[in-house]
């Protein structure tokens, strides 16, 4: 989570601390001609985000729902590390609720048109797994850089047909096809209309994100090993 630093009364405002390379939809869209990120970067930033969602819905003794994830409310620290804001319309699930049942309902829908779960908006009911909803957009979007309109569906035909190699974004040349189409068909799960059909959060959705963190961390340090002047050197010798 984004840091609170403090507030301004005076003017209504909040002070966070300062994240450097922006939102999440800036370096997706190469805002000021930002860098793609690589997938080792994507791969990880989706870990993160899900590992903070976590932190708000085990909150006890009120699980919080934040109701408006989307890439521009993922910021980057300068080493790219990523860090959920504007929790402004997070709403807290009163105890009594949550002991009977894993919904809520509210007088109104809140929330950022094509991320709001279709469930939520129809009948008011608000649940954790409303937020999941949103991630499986917003991840469909960190692997191919594409708006949100329309996009599951683009997706899951394109997985159809065998071309989702062509949805990924065309800024990162050396995709794992095979570990991002795992990937995508989980966000397809995690947007089903229905909620009950969503996975769940923590026992499925999050150790598969820790997996995915761990290839690219790998992938990474093999990188780094490989270009080292040790190892070129050994390779020479040899």
């Amino acid at each position: 989570m984004v840091l609170l630093l403090g507030a301004c009364p005076e003017y209504g405002c909040l002070v966070y601390e300062y994240m450097r390379n922006g939102s999440l939809e800036d370096c997706l869209f190469r805002k000021n001609k930002i860098p793609p990120l690589s997938w080792q970067h994507r791969f990880r930033i989706a870990a993160e985000i899900c590992s903070g969602l976590l932190f708000l819905h085990q909150t006890k003794p009120e699980p919080i729902v934040h109701r408006d994830l989307k890439p521009a409310n993922i910021l980057l620290d300068r080493n790219f590390v990523s860090k959920i804001a504007d929790v402004g319309l997070a709403r807290l699930v009163p105890p009594s609720v949550q002991d009977s049942m894993t919904q809520y309902l509210m007088t109104s829908a809140a929330g950022t048109f094509c991320y709001i779960d279709p469930e939520y908006q129809q009948t008011g009911m608000l649940g954790v797994k409303s937020d999941v909803y949103s991630l499986g957009v917003m991840f469909l979007q960190l692997i191919t850089a594409k708006p949100p309109m329309g996009l599951t569906h683009l997706v899951d035909e394109a997985i159809k047909n065998g071309t989702f190699a062509e949805m990924l974004d065309p800024g990162v040349p050396d995709w794992p096809v095979e570990e991002a189409l795992g990937f995508a068909k989980l966000c397809l799960l995690c947007t089903e209309l229905r909620r009950k059909d969503r996975p769940d959060l923590g026992k499925v959705v999050m150790p598969e994100l820790e997996r995915l963190r761990s290839l690219a961390d790998e992938s990474m340090q093999y990188s780094v090993f490989a270009s080292s002047p040790s190892t070129v050197n050994h390779g020479q010798l040899s």
